[in-house]
């Protein structure tokens, strides 16, 4: 509305009366085709409510519960935006906090403006249950999944990542293999167990409860944890840790009993965060592919992909570095 103004040489609220078509409003024929011509040299539509919306790029919207907790979100939020502008669509990101009335006042603001669909999603891989506004719009499921599966979804394939991060020490030669678990309540760190779990059997090794300790998926968790291991009854000749910031504290508490990762002792890590590869030695992890996820939904909302992949686990590839090595001639 501002832009027509200026290219009229009227004031804005003289464009609205003219564009709500308020004829009880003194305003010359002179300046009302002013007006409709700025309107048409600018290219903008009325709206059935009579506001003008200029001709724009087309927009998906982005929504998350949470941005600021994990460097995950952003991430996430490229992988949209990256795909998306390759097809001249712009993307509208808002955080609600979970906020169910939010949410929804949100999903009706995006319904008036027409946005071509919405991505929905979760800063943790959970269960959620969809605003019931989600309904009017195309829509798909970034990092969480519904019960009915009345939207398609995409997640973190987490049990085959466990699996092939520990195959891969199982490989490197390592039997004594340790977990130090994140916190319990979360899907994530359940399921890298299991693929944890998975690969043992699949090797014939057997599960040692002495060697399953339970962290916090914080530095201060991976330490305390590696410190009762390496206090237990089995020595571990290799620690898997369920997330990257645990392994930063399992390898201040070998390094504080003189160990040498990737010597003495083997550590894997899980997410791929940027201080993985700054460790000393580097740390071998498993990637979250949150901007693959990122891409893969907007690709579903632009042109729509397979039927057959629209409740999609994407792999999590192993990054191999210098940590997960044992001196075998130890």
């Amino acid at each position: 509305m501002k832009d027509v103004a200026l290219l009229a040489g009227v004031s804005q609220s003289t464009v609205s009366f003219v564009l709500n078509g308020q004829e009880d409003m003194r305003i010359s024929s002179e300046t009302r085709k002013r007006v409709m011509d700025a309107v048409a040299a600018l290219g903008y539509r009325a709206r059935a409510a009579g506001r003008p919306v200029k001709n724009r790029n087309r927009v998906i919207g982005l929504m998350f519960d949470e941005v600021a907790t994990s460097p995950f979100a952003a991430i996430s939020i490229e992988g949209v935006q990256e795909e998306a502008w390759k097809q001249n669509v712009l993307v509208e990101v808002v955080m609600t906090g979970s906020d169910k009335a939010y949410e929804n006042a949100i999903l009706r603001k995006w319904s008036a403006d027409r946005v071509e669909g919405v991505i929905y999603g979760s800063i943790l891989t959970r269960k959620v249950k969809a605003p019931d506004a989600l309904i009017k719009h195309k829509t798909v499921l970034l990092n969480c999944y519904e019960d009915k599966e009345h939207y398609p979804s995409v997640v973190p394939a987490e049990r085959r990542g466990g699996e092939t991060a520990a195959r891969m020490l199982i490989e490197a030669g390592h039997r004594k293999i340790a977990f130090i678990t994140g916190e319990n309540w979360m899907e994530a760190s359940d399921q890298r167990l299991e693929g944890y779990e998975r690969a043992l059997r699949a090797a014939g090794i057997p599960i040692d409860p002495n060697l399953i300790v339970e962290g916090n998926f914080l530095p201060s968790g991976g330490r305390t944890a590696t410190l009762r291991l390496l206090d237990g009854a089995t020595r571990p000749d290799a620690i898997f840790c369920a997330n990257d910031l645990m392994a930063v504290g399992c390898y201040e508490a070998l390094k504080e009993r003189g160990e040498r990762v990737g010597e003495t002792i083997a550590v894997m890590g899980y997410d791929d965060q940027e201080i993985a590869q700054h460790l000393s030695p580097a740390l071998s992890t498993v990637l979250l592919p949150h901007r693959e996820m990122g891409n893969w939904c907007a690709q579903y909302l632009i042109d729509g992909v397979s039927s057959d992949d629209t409740n999609l686990r994407m792999e999590c590839p192993v990054v191999k570095r210098a940590s997960h090595v044992r001196d075998m001639g130890r």
